[in-house]
């Protein structure tokens, strides 16, 4: 045995991949899973840099793990802080033994991994194996980097530009999971295989996908790049769940963020979605705060989300990021005014999805048990959603249909119908065919 390792995750589902993929390397050298932080021999933080909060937050778990590890125990930082920030990351902390920047492929040595110093190593986690799923679903990165040049994310910058991966990677990957649901990931999602020239490619993924489990879901979607052909597809996967990229919905200041887009072509892609799938669930983020926003700009936030109706929408005061347009724009919005917007956007959003959630009491419904007395159906999303909790416990990755009794703000309260008996997940029809 090489040693005990853990791997401790912050940031978002891209970083998980990353984490299992990074696990499923360590197995292979021969390393095993430590139980905690002081049975490790080795120590791996992945840790995010999207925005200063997060690089905060980063930095603290770092110490923290180095204070709680044993005596010969190896720490290594790896994860966007460390492609962003690297050389500077190594100096500042002599409690680290390795920076590991994520970069082209190399190979992952134990020797390399107990090597002491400060190094900067290059990693490539997109098609290295992972290890079984421990839950019914998982979290699947199809493409790396983003060549979109949005005014507030300095993603690109460290991430380099898209890389799709091989659809018969992905395929490999989701079999070897063995999990019922697949929730696709990327910085860019919509724009998967168009760096390799491919038309398409992301609609024949989610087909490949829909005939293999029983749930596909897309994270993340430009809604420029959602035309009618992929939402034909998206709904007729059985999971008509959209999460749309939207950050704001006034064209002007949408323009200073380098996006494009606006308040009355937003909504009408809403309602196609709607017109096409009735019982779509949407979610979209918006950006509060960035400069030179407006109470124009708010008001007609707050318009949209009441005219939107969306069920799910996250809120975020905007981060200043050394290297992105925005760093060099004037008309700098005090935070406190940017936390006020936030709050008054987050008011608004969260009676809206009580009532939403309310309007479901009284339906039956199919959904998949993730824990004992926890399930979701196709309207929420896994870790980021509400769950529906059921009345008695259930095989856990079984189908079951329920019945929705009550509403507690974002989750559901359910009873299983006695008629029905658990059944392990299936595919949904074939792409294509119609429901």
């Amino acid at each position: 045995m090489a040693g005990r390792f853990i791997v401790a995750t912050l940031g978002c589902p891209k970083n998980q991949v990353d984490s299992d993929k990074l696990a499923g390397s360590l197995l292979t050298e021969g390393f095993e899973p430590a139980d905690c932080v002081e049975d490790a021999d080795l120590i791996v933080v992945n840790t995010c840099a999207f925005i200063e909060a997060a690089r905060t937050e980063s930095i603290e778990a770092i110490l923290a793990l180095s204070r709680a590890r044993r005596a010969g125990a190896r720490l290594v930082v790896t994860g966007c802080l460390a492609a962003r920030a690297g050389r500077a990351l190594a100096a500042a902390l002599p409690e680290v033994d390795a920076v590991v920047d994520i970069g082209v492929p190399v190979q992952l040595t134990g020797a390399r991994w107990r090597s002491r110093g400060h190094r900067q190593i290059a990693l490539d986690f997109l098609d290295r194996p992972r290890p079984p799923a421990r839950a019914p679903w998982a979290y699947v990165k199809v493409a790396e980097g983003c060549d979109r040049r949005c005014g507030f994310c300095a993603i690109p910058q460290f991430r380099g530009p898209q890389r799709s991966r091989r659809a018969e990677a992905i395929l490999t990957e989701v079999d070897a999971l063995g999990v019922s649901e697949v929730v696709l990931v990327a910085q860019d999602l919509a724009s998967y295989g168009r760096d390799r020239g491919e038309s398409g490619a992301l609609r024949e993924l989610v087909a490949a996908l829909a005939a293999r489990v029983y749930r596909v879901r897309l994270l993340y979607l430009y809604p420029r790049s959602l035309d009618d052909p992929l939402i034909e597809t998206i709904v007729a996967t059985g999971v008509p769940y959209f999460d749309l990229s939207l950050q704001h919905v006034s064209p002007p200041l949408l323009r200073r963020m380098r996006r494009s887009g606006g308040y009355e072509e937003f909504l009408g892609r809403i309602d196609k979605i709607r017109a096409r799938a009735p019982e779509a669930a949407l979610r979209s983020s918006f950006i509060l705060g960035y400069p030179g926003e407006t109470e124009e700009d708010q008001d007609a936030l707050l318009d949209f989300l009441t005219a939107a109706d969306l069920d799910w929408a996250g809120f975020f005061s905007f981060s200043e990021e050394e290297g992105t347009y925005a760093a060099t724009l004037g008309d700098k919005i005090p935070p406190a005014l940017a936390l006020e917007r936030l709050r008054e956007c987050a008011e608004v959003q969260d009676d809206i999805t009580a009532r939403r959630r309310r309007a479901l009491v009284g339906a039956e419904m199919e959904v998949l048990v993730d824990a004992g007395r926890v399930a979701r159906s196709h309207r929420e999303a896994p870790e980021i959603d509400g769950v529906i909790h059921l009345d008695r416990e259930c095989e856990v990755g079984a189908v079951r249909r329920v019945r929705i009794d009550a509403a507690l703000g974002p989750d559901l309260e359910a009873s299983l119908l006695d008629e029905d008996s658990a059944r392990p997940a299936r595919p949904r029809l074939s792409v294509g065919a119609r429901r």
